[in-house]
């Protein structure tokens, strides 16, 4: 008998498709996932319409939202940039398609049990990760501020919505062409002043950024590490993530499993490429 929090696998039909930027907004009725779903975890999608190999092949995609009711029952929101195979394929779904889903997956974001002063940094479409966490943050009487980043506008998510998740936010662009122009590295130090923890999705550059400036400043880092991955279940063991254990010896833990969320302090940076 499976648990209310064990992921499980459906058919979902596409509802909504918008294109945002340069990305895709999916409204999915996904009865079952939005149920379990919790901040930071994320579906598996089964990739079709390509090649009898391809077919059987998933990506994985953040879960960015969730309704629990509606005309169409509980639906859930994905945010796609159509970069690869596998996510062009999604971003071009229309409404009425189907989509075989496996999920909700991995560890999700943990919630402080007292209120705190909490920064959600986001960079690109991974921001969208947040929002939702923001909602059960504030439902605990958290203060939350915001810190969004993306190479120029269209490739920034959120900023609309951020303003009305977060008491304070600031936004940088590459280009300057929203918000200030610079990276998130750059912007953390004018953001972390009374901070005590720190939730992020984005690049392993930024990510690392954030680890490394919560340790300074004493307050606790959260981070949702991307890393490919074959099944989005822990099964094939391809998603391999490089962390120190709490007894201090590194190890190497699966992503979607033991993760994507896991703490800043705990991920061996160097081992993924970042110095």
């Amino acid at each position: 008998m499976s648990s209310a929090r064990d992921p499980l696998h459906v058919t979902g039909e596409v509802l909504v498709v918008k294109k945002i930027g340069a990305y895709r907004h999916l409204t999915i009725a996904a009865s079952g996932i939005a149920e379990r779903y919790r901040p930071g975890t994320f579906v598996a999608v089964s990739i079709g319409d390509l090649t009898p190999r391809a077919h059987l092949a998933r990506r994985s995609f953040w879960i960015t939202g969730v309704r629990p009711t509606g005309s169409h029952g509980p639906t859930i929101e994905l945010v796609v940039e159509p970069r690869g195979v596998g996510s062009t394929w999604l971003a071009d779904r229309r409404q009425g398609d189907h989509l075989e889903l496996t999920g909700p997956l991995g560890r999700p974001f943990a919630l402080p049990k007292e209120p705190v002063s909490c920064l959600l940094v986001g960079e690109g479409y991974a921001a969208g990760a947040l929002f939702p966490l923001a909602e059960r943050l504030r439902a605990r009487s958290c203060t939350v501020t915001m810190l969004l980043g993306a190479p120029d506008e269209v490739h920034l998510l959120g900023a609309l919505d951020a303003r009305r998740a977060a008491r304070a936010v600031s936004v940088v662009t590459g280009d300057g062409s929203v918000g200030r122009r610079g990276d998130i590295a750059g912007a953390l130090p004018e953001v972390m002043d009374g901070i005590e923890v720190v939730y992020a999705t984005g690049s392993h550059g930024a990510l690392h950024a954030v680890a490394a400036a919560a340790e300074q400043h004493g307050a606790w880092s959260q981070v949702a590490v991307e890393t490919p991955q074959a099944c989005g279940t822990g099964l094939c063991q391809g998603c391999p993530l490089p962390v120190v254990g709490e007894d201090g010896v590194a190890r190497v833990v699966r992503a979607c499993a033991e993760g994507p969320v896991i703490r800043g302090d705990r991920v061996r940076w160097a081992d993924l490429g970042v110095s």
